[in-house]
């Protein structure tokens, strides 16, 4: 699929991390590569189309096989290492996310933050995190952090 899209998209690319991805494929949009959206959405077509599941970050399109997605993988890997039910626990817990590709992460904590960059994808996503940060990428990480740890938010 990687060489598909490559192939019949002029200007996409793999990401590079891509040798060491074992469960997704990842075209690159916007790390290393400008792909406009209309030449993202022909990507996320073309791997819908040939039966992938795809979704879009904040740099990456996404490919997979499979009907998973982060709130499943998010409950599996907190059952697999600690032994706990994620959703048992979910009010305790905190997602922030940058991209649609974290919608479902969204709808699926009552405690969800969106980075700052989450604007650009605002028109497309059904649910919303509860609080955005001023900050974007790692400066709206940092918001939270602060805040979690009791210094408030934009301190």
């Amino acid at each position: 699929m990687l060489e598909r899209v490559e192939r019949e998209i002029p200007g996409a690319r793999r990401s590079t991390d891509s040798p060491g991805r074992e469960t997704d494929i990842a075209i690159d949009h916007s790390e290393f590569t400008r792909l406009a959206p209309a030449t993202i959405d022909r990507v996320v077509a073309l791997m819908r189309g040939a039966g992938l599941t795809a979704t879009v970050s904040s740099i990456h399109v996404n490919g997979w096989l499979g009907d998973h997605d982060k709130p499943s993988g998010a409950a599996w890997i907190v059952r697999e290492l600690w032994g706990r039910d994620l959703w048992a626990e979910r009010d305790r817990w905190v997602f922030v996310g940058d991209s649609s590709n974290d919608e479902g992460m969204f709808g699926a904590f009552p405690q969800s933050v969106g980075v700052g960059n989450i604007a650009r994808f605002w028109p497309h996503l059904r649910h919303r995190p509860r609080w955005v940060t001023r900050g974007e990428r790692g400066a709206g990480f940092a918001e939270v952090a602060a805040a979690v740890l009791g210094h408030g938010l934009g301190r």
